[in-house]
């Protein structure tokens, strides 16, 4: 059975079926990352990829799943976590990752050249409310699977979430006790932080800051971004977010990878530090 102890950890890669057309299907991305010496984590806007991930690694493959809480998905309540856990299986070394909604409010802009997946499906008919309301608290269902979290083997990831509504987030996940949150794509524009604002948040227990490779790829941030991000927080994780048919294969993103982290002067302590120790500890039973 594949464990977490590989070259690099990638918690966040599209693999298909997906709302878009993905370069790799399930079984693809775990051979991948198997050729690279690492383990995935797949991710899908459309479904949890929990099955899918405990069928790969019945079959040797570094993989592991994760669930999205769209309303396309089945929504923000703990009965879709629950049931994402059991399909991950009960020998899964790694925790699922549980992804709060990413359809949500008003279209991102985005650069990338995308094609759906289904022609019957309009990922804009399932955009719904975020997860704080009108007065900026957060909604029953985002507490409540903030609350199953605690007795779960999962990591809750703040999505889509903007700025405001990922603080909420945060603030109840320390009141209650949640004991592992991933802020994602913490410095992207619609997440809205920066490496001063991780600074802040760098004594929250059990807080992961992410970044991502596609994050660099579309120029919304560069090089030296990423080494500001790193000195920031104790627990960054840098993860891929591909999966596009026209953006980086597997191999592709971890060469040009190294180039970024000459660029950012990255020491071989912090890149092994956000590649490898802060994915697996976060992902870590």
């Amino acid at each position: 059975m594949p464990d977490l102890a590989h070259r690099v950890v990638d918690i966040h890669y599209h693999a298909g079926p997906d709302l878009y057309r993905r370069r790799l299907t399930s079984t693809g991305a775990g051979l991948a990352y198997a050729a690279a010496g690492g383990w995935v984590v797949l991710k899908s806007h459309l479904s949890s990829t929990a099955a899918r991930a405990w069928e790969a690694l019945q079959d040797g493959l570094p993989v592991s799943g994760s669930v999205v809480l769209n309303d396309l998905a089945g929504g923000v309540v703990p009965r879709v976590v629950e049931q994402a856990v059991y399909a991950h299986g009960p020998d899964s070394p790694a925790r699922l990752i549980v992804h709060l909604p990413t359809l949500v409010g008003p279209t991102h802009p985005s650069r990338l050249r995308r094609a759906s997946f289904h022609p019957r499906l309009d990922a804009d008919q399932w955009r719904a409310e975020p997860v704080v309301d009108a007065a900026g608290r957060l909604t029953r269902g985002a507490s409540d699977v903030l609350r199953a979290a605690r007795d779960l083997p999962v990591v809750v990831a703040t999505g889509h979430c903007d700025r405001d509504a990922t603080l909420r987030v945060i603030d109840e996940a320390v009141r209650i006790g949640t004991p592992r949150l991933l802020l994602t794509h913490a410095t992207h524009p619609m997440s809205g932080y920066t490496p001063a604002d991780l600074v802040q948040l760098a004594d929250v227990p059990g807080l992961y800051v992410e970044l991502t490779a596609l994050t660099l790829l579309l120029g919304h941030r560069d090089a030296a971004h990423l080494g500001e991000v790193v000195r920031a927080h104790p627990r960054v994780v840098f993860s891929s977010d591909l999966g596009q048919p026209d953006q980086p294969d597997v191999a592709g993103w971890l060469s040009e990878s190294e180039q970024w982290f000459k660029a950012a002067n990255l020491t071989t302590q912090q890149i092994t530090a956000i590649t490898r120790s802060a994915p697996a500890e976060l992902l870590s039973p």
